[in-house]
């Protein structure tokens, strides 16, 4: 079985975020990038079969040279070879666009992608890809066996999980319980040494529109100053819990 897991490299969510050109880029000074946290979960359950039914793991990143080191991650965490497509990720059609054409040159039998990324949080890219390619789609997946070419997964939905069958190929949009935390991945060091040697390729992007731009973005706003109130004031309690925080 051949995997390819679709790794968005994303900011420390302990990261200070700032914005710059009228607030319509994101500022990527002094901020620590990362495996996106739903593309881990995917990752180690990608090298699950490669440890248990001998499955070859690729992972693969559109983006910038400054992604490598992400993807070095991901191979110091268990996957056997990277590959880097050379383009900046406009916005999540393109961004499918260029997965697809990994997929099809390299005749993957399992997609398995986070469903979405912790930095714009679109959830589009699993669904398209698995459009552009006809192949069945599992999103908000927790969990995943695979036998022959005989799938069974289990989804998060409202209020509870449904479980799903289906067959190869297939495109899953992953997230926590995919594995459990405590059963992720910490790089070693023979794994990081390893890591150096192991194959990254970098591809030139295919031609692809970018549908969608970002306007503007806008931080949250600060927190108010506290208010303290006496215990014995309960009537000033209710009040401004009513009328300031419109609470009750």
């Amino acid at each position: 079985m051949k995997i390819l897991v679709c790794i968005s490299h994303v900011p420390d969510t302990t990261s200070k975020i700032n914005f710059t050109n009228g607030d319509s880029e994101f500022d990527t000074n002094g901020v620590q990038f990362v495996i996106n946290p739903n593309d881990e979960f995917g990752l180690t359950r990608a090298v699950w079969f490669k440890e248990q039914q001998g499955a070859n793991v690729t992972v693969v990143n559109v983006g910038g040279p400054d992604a490598e080191a992400t993807l070095r991650k991901a191979l110091a965490i268990g996957a056997d070879e990277a590959i880097r497509v050379n383009a900046n990720p406009t916005d999540g059609f393109f961004v499918a666009k260029q997965l697809a054409e990994v997929v099809k040159t390299g005749n993957y039998d399992l997609v398995i992608a986070g469903k979405e990324s912790l930095d714009y949080n679109g959830g589009m890219v699993p669904g398209m890809l698995a459009a552009s390619l006809g192949y069945d789609f599992i999103n908000s997946c927790i969990n995943l066996e695979v036998n022959g070419g005989d799938v069974k997964a289990v989804r998060e939905i409202d209020g509870g999980k449904e479980t799903l069958s289906t067959k190869l190929p297939l495109v899953i949009g992953g997230q926590k319980g995919l594995v459990e935390e405590k059963d992720l991945k910490i790089p070693n060091m023979r794994g990081i040494m390893m890591a150096r040697q192991k194959a990254l390729t970098v591809l030139e992007p295919v031609a692809a529109n970018s549908t969608t731009q970002a306007v503007k973005f806008e931080k949250p706003a600060p927190k108010s100053a506290v208010k303290l109130v006496s215990a014995d004031n309960l009537d000033e309690l209710v009040n401004l819990l009513h009328n300031e925080a419109k609470v009750i």
